[in-house]
C-alpha cells in the first residue's frame, strides 16, 4: 500500500513537470552543440551541463506556471488541458512552491558549473533566465498574462539556449549560430501557441491576456502556420548567406509531411483535441531540431 502511495505521488510530480514539453529544453541544446561540433569546439561534459540547465529551467517554469495560475485563479474546473496539480488539490500549493525553489536551486548550481567556462556572460544569462522563469507566470507583471509568453519562449528557449550552448563550448558567437537558433525558437513558440489556443476561452474569462486571447482564434492559427513555415525557410537563408553551407542543411525538410499534417490539425481541432496537437508539435520540434543538427554537423565535414 505504501509502495502504491509513493508511486502515485511520483506520477503526480511527473505530471506536474509536464514531460511532453521537455523537447523544448532538449532541442536548442542539441542544435547549439551540433554547431560547436561543426566548428571544432564540442565539449561533451559541458554540453550535458547545458542540457541539465535547460531541463531544470523548463521544469521550474512548468511548476511555477502550475502554482501561479492556481494562486491567481486562472486555472479552473473548465480548463481543457491536462489536470493541474495545484488547482485540483492533488499536490498542496506549498509543496509545489518548494519544488519551484529546488528546481531553480538545481538550475543555479548547473549555471555555476558553466560560469568557469563562459565567464560573466554565463552568469548574466543564468540570472536573466531564472528571473524570467519566475516572471513568466508570477510577479506583478506575469509575461504569460500580457501576450509575451511566445516572445519569452523564443528568446530564452531559442536564441539564448542555442547561442549560449555554443558560446560556452567555443567562446565565440557568429551569424551562423544566431541564424541556427531561429528554428528551435520558432518551433518551441509554436508549442506555446497551441497551448494558448486551447485555453483561449478560459484564459479570457480569468483575465489572462495571452497572445491567443489578444489575436483571436483565426489569427492565432495563422501565427502557428507562420512559425512552422518560417522554420523551414531558415535553411534557405543559411545557404543563400553562406557559400560554405551544404545542401544537407535542408535535412529538416524531410519533416514537411508531418508539418503539413500539424497545420491541418490545428485548423480542424478544437478544445481537448488540441492536447494531442500540442504533444505532436513538441515531438515535431525535437525531430526537426535533430535533423537540423545533423545538417549543421554535415556542413562542417
Amino acid at each position: 500500500m505504501a509502495k502504491q502511495h509513493i508511486q502515485s505521488k511520483f506520477s503526480l510530480w511527473i505530471q506536474a513537470a509536464r514531460p511532453k514539453t521537455l523537447p523544448a529544453a532538449l532541442a536548442p541544446v542539441i542544435v547549439g552543440s551540433a554547431a560547436a561540433f561543426r566548428d571544432g569546439g564540442f565539449r561533451p561534459f559541458t554540453a550535458l551541463i547545458c542540457l541539465a540547465c535547460a531541463v531544470t529551467l523548463q521544469v521550474a517554469v512548468n511548476f511555477a506556471n502550475d502554482y501561479f495560475d492556481a494562486k491567481n485563479k486562472i486555472d479552473s474546473g473548465e480548463r481543457l488541458g491536462p489536470v493541474r496539480v495545484t488547482q485540483s488539490g492533488l499536490i498542496p500549493p506549498e509543496s509545489v512552491k518548494r519544488a519551484i525553489i529546488w528546481s531553480l536551486v538545481l538550475t543555479t548550481l548547473f549555471f555555476a558549473c558553466l560560469v568557469n567556462s563562459g565567464g560573466v556572460v554565463v552568469l548574466f544569462i543564468g540570472v536573466a533566465s531564472i528571473l524570467s522563469a519566475l516572471a513568466y507566470s508570477g510577479g506583478p507583471f506575469p509575461l504569460a498574462s500580457h501576450g509575451l509568453g511566445e516572445i519569452f519562449v523564443f528568446i530564452f528557449f531559442g536564441l539564448v539556449a542555442v547561442c549560449g550552448t555554443y558560446f560556452i563550448q567555443t567562446g565565440q558567437l557568429n551569424l551562423f549560430i544566431v541564424t541556427a537558433a531561429i528554428p528551435p525558437g520558432l518551433l518551441i513558440s509554436a508549442i506555446m501557441v497551441v497551448n494558448n489556443l486551447r485555453d483561449r476561452e478560459t484564459d479570457r474569462k480569468a483575465g489572462k491576456n495571452t497572445l491567443a486571447v489578444i489575436l483571436g482564434k483565426r489569427a492565432t492559427i495563422v501565427l502557428y502556420i507562420v512559425l512552422i513555415g518560417a522554420s523551414y525557410s531558415v535553411s534557405i537563408m543559411m545557404v543563400a548567406g553562406n557559400s560554405t553551407v551544404s545542401a544537407m542543411i535542408f535535412l529538416p525538410w524531410l519533416t514537411l509531411p508531418h508539418g503539413w499534417k500539424l497545420i491541418r490539425e490545428i485548423r480542424e481541432n478544437e478544445g481537448r483535441d488540441l492536447n494531442e496537437t500540442l504533444a505532436k508539435t513538441a515531438k515535431f520540434s525535437l525531430v526537426f531540431s535533430l535533423l537540423f543538427a545533423v545538417g549543421i554537423i554535415w556542413t562542417g565535414t
